[in-house]
């Protein structure tokens, strides 16, 4: 597999002669809105405490997501606002269906706005995938949409145990000009054991194991931090959006084992591997 990918390469082109479900499903792919959620009524006061759903508006915020994943276990999200749009703080990232609905909580910078994020998740089941930001004001907004997948969270893991170890905590970073915006991608080495998924080799349950804290900064910016759980995908990648200020970019990842890693890559230029 190779060591490089971005998000794009996790959607498949439909090919001529689909299965009538899977070009209906692509039809649909950019109306998959959310649906009634029994969970969601039970988690909702627990996570944004309030007993009513923040108002949906995509000017505001947008969250894109397949209407029928490819893979389980790398659902591609991303998180996007009108040129306009407020700027957000804060953003609580839920899949209904998941084991641990709470994803990831994010905190932006100002060089961030408007968002244009990308992450990989697991989904466990069919779900809503929703998001609900805070604004700088203290409102919040809500998007989100229904992600046809099953098993993220038990899917085996792409490597085996000697792999997993002699690359844990390796980083690669890259910045390009697109359309007059920076774009920043962010590759991170990690299994992100579940704590649902079976060693191949012994059959045994492996440990949960995962990146759960993330500080992201350009010099001593902040661009973004995460705090994360079960649900963010293997080598996890992040793209993103942002204003550069010509400072170098600094990562901080620790694990729920205590591990630490730090980089630091020039703002911009080439891809760089520093591990």
């Amino acid at each position: 597999m190779r060591y490089w990918l971005t998000l794009g390469a996790v959607l498949l082109a439909l090919p001529a002669g689909v299965a009538p479900a899977a070009a209906q499903d692509t039809a649909a792919a950019q109306t998959n809105a959310l649906q009634p959620s029994p969970v969601w009524e039970d988690l909702r006061y627990s996570i944004i405490a309030a007993d009513v759903d923040p108002p949906l508006n995509t000017a505001v915020l947008d969250l894109e997501a397949p209407v029928r994943a490819h893979d389980a276990a790398i659902v591609p999200v991303r998180l996007t606002q009108s040129p306009t749009a407020p700027a957000l703080e804060a953003l609580t990232l839920v899949i209904d269906g998941n084991p641990a609905p709470v994803a990831a909580e994010y905190s932006f910078g100002p060089a961030l706005m408007p968002l244009d994020f990308e992450v990989r998740v697991r989904v466990d089941s069919y779900s809503d995938v929703r998001a609900i930001a805070t604004q700088a004001d203290g409102a919040q907004v809500m998007a989100g949409r229904f992600v046809k997948a099953a098993g993220g969270c038990s899917a085996p893991a792409g490597k085996d145990m000697a792999a997993v170890e002699a690359s844990m905590g390796q980083m690669r970073w890259r910045s390009t000009s697109e359309d007059g915006r920076q774009i920043g991608t962010l590759m991170i080495r990690h299994p992100n054991f579940s704590g649902l998924q079976r060693d191949q080799v012994t059959l045994l349950n492996i440990p949960a194991h995962f990146i759960d804290r993330l500080d992201v900064r350009q010099g001593e910016d902040l661009l973004f931090t995460m705090s994360a759980g079960i649900s963010v995908s293997e080598d996890p990648v992040f793209r993103f959006q942002y204003e550069p200020n010509g400072q170098p970019v600094h990562v901080r990842v620790e694990d729920t084992d205590g591990n630490t890693w730090t980089e630091s890559f020039p703002a911009t230029g080439e891809p760089v591997n520093k591990s």
